[in-house]
């Protein structure tokens, strides 16, 4: 992370705050059985999700803000979406718990290594994970269908299979951490050592 001040106010930016701006509009839509609406936010999320960081690697615009925010909203928006289908009873429970687990251990993790201004970027793994997240949770939408036609529940086994690959990422992911931490704790006793 640089020192210097950086713009957050570019399209990438705005469209990851619509993305978190779009949550309790999901969230309405939902708890009124308003599937289809709620289906149409969530697949408008997921998209700007696709459009921000398309926009930002074309024109250069990246941000630590960006780097942060972006999956943080992303795993926001999932988590909304499993918890909601839960509590609709199409996912079952240990899915979405795992996955809260797993997240609140990389928001605490992130923060911690944000403190000794250390950011850790997205992943192939997690973007892997994300993508067959949001795959399996819009397969969720289609429960019925995928049932009545062919005869298992295809959506269920797609949860897990992103669950278990967000498992994965996360052991990834800590690697990566405790390298950056242990490199962030040796520069700044050197910076002690030369005050």
């Amino acid at each position: 992370m640089s020192g210097k001040k950086e713009n957050i106010w570019n399209v990438p930016n705005v469209l990851t705050m619509i993305r978190l701006a779009l949550i309790p509009v999901y969230w309405y839509f939902i708890l009124n059985d308003q599937y289809y609406w709620a289906l149409g936010v969530f697949a408008v999320a997921s998209l700007t999700d696709v459009a921000d960081g398309w926009i930002a690697r074309k024109f250069n615009l990246i941000t630590d803000f960006g780097k942060l925010m972006d999956p943080l909203a992303d795993k926001l928006m999932s988590l909304s979406v499993m918890l909601s289908l839960t509590v609709k009873g199409i996912i079952p429970w240990p899915a979405p718990v795992l996955l809260l687990l797993k997240e609140g251990t990389m928001v605490v993790g992130g923060l911690i290594l944000y403190s000794k201004k250390v950011v850790v970027y997205s992943k192939w793994i997690g973007k892997l994970a994300q993508t067959v997240v949001v795959c399996s949770l819009l397969s969720c939408f289609f429960h019925e269908w995928i049932l009545k036609h062919l005869g298992f529940p295809l959506h269920v086994y797609l949860v897990w299979a992103g669950v278990a690959l967000t498992l994965i990422a996360l052991v990834y992911y800590i690697d990566i951490a405790l390298r950056l931490n242990k490199e962030a704790n040796a520069r700044m006793e050197n910076e002690k050592n030369i005050e």
